[in-house]
């Protein structure tokens, strides 16, 4: 199988929040033909972004979908506007897209206002801890990684309420926000887990420091990788136990069960990590976004690099403006 792990020099910040855009996206189209799968059949089938399962080849799902929109709203609204962030959505879940998740599908039709409609799913189905807040989060974390840890952290709780009413997605989002952060500094996110851990809201921290410990692997998730805490708890593991970021995302997929979330969360990491030449270009080629309810609007690997560096310059715009 083709290798395409690391770039020669170390990479600028720059060129790690387009890994971290581009990556995520890349990890997704990857993911996509395996979702709710058994585990093992990326390398038992040896197919990388040939399509299948309904995508074709280097499709990006909603994951990648959502987290463009996001992306979007930020640059055009110069910061976070949620009830535009969720108008977005709406628009986008009217557009008839291939895959929607059952929650963020409820609550983007139920008809209830943008700071309503998440918290009254959750109080009738008392769960919402899925991943949907988590898989869209990487280009937001590029956006707010130079506000700081609490800045980001902050951003990324109430994006992900709009759509998760359980605090436990926000939190997940939240820690994943600052890891980025962390390696879009250049450092180890990995060793900045506990300092981000100590962040996390206290009725959450034990949870996220188990499932985020170095002795804690995914045949230990009590829970269906789609549930926020083994999702992240994955993308983690992938990133601690690879070395590079290719391996590190063909690892989540292998995992099985949503393997196109696992995979956005994972390249989000790492892309972060080891920067957007880590991506391999057999990946980036094919790779393509889709914006149902949006005209006819297909967003490719080099927009992804633009959309990446606007949102570097926007963020640390207002940062330093702030």
């Amino acid at each position: 199988m083709p290798r395409d792990d690391g770039p020669v020099t170390a990479p600028t910040r720059l060129d790690r929040a387009v890994g971290a855009v581009l990556g995520s996206a890349a990890g997704d189209a990857l993911g996509a033909p395996y979702e709710f799968g058994p585990a093992g059949q990326l390398s038992a089938r040896g197919a990388e972004m040939r399509g299948g399962g309904g995508w074709d080849p280097g499709e990006a799902t909603d994951d990648t979908q959502m987290a463009v929109l996001v992306a979007e709203s930020l640059l055009e609204r110069d910061g976070l506007e949620l009830p535009d962030v969720f108008g977005r959505f709406q628009r986008w879940a009217a557009g008839q897209p291939k895959d929607i998740g059952l929650q963020t599908e409820d609550v983007l039709t139920n008809g209830e206002p943008w700071d309503l409609a998440a918290a009254l799913h959750f109080q009738m189905n008392a769960r919402a801890a899925g991943n949907g807040s988590l898989m869209r989060a990487a280009g937001s974390a590029v956006y707010f990684s130079a506000a700081g840890r609490e800045g980001t952290m902050d951003a990324a709780r109430r994006i992900a309420a709009l759509t998760h009413g359980d605090r436990a997605a926000w939190e997940g989002t939240a820690i994943l926000h600052d890891l980025v952060r962390v390696a879009l500094d250049g450092a180890d996110p990995l060793a900045a887990l506990p300092a981000t851990l100590d962040a996390v809201h206290p009725g959450h921290r034990e949870r996220y420091g188990r499932v985020l410990a170095p002795d804690w692997h995914p045949g230990l998730a009590t829970e269906f990788n789609g549930a926020v805490w083994p999702c992240l708890g994955s993308a983690v593991w992938a990133l601690r136990t690879t070395c590079g970021f290719a391996e590190a995302v063909r690892a989540a997929v292998d995992l099985g069960g949503d393997t196109d979330t696992v995979a956005a969360v994972t390249g989000a990491l790492a892309g972060a990590t080891y920067g957007q030449d880590a991506v391999p270009t057999h990946w980036t080629a094919p790779l393509h976004v889709p914006l149902p309810g949006f005209g006819e609007r297909v967003l490719y690997a080099d927009d992804l690099r633009v959309l990446a560096q606007r949102l570097v310059a926007a963020g640390e715009l207002r940062a330093g403006s702030g």
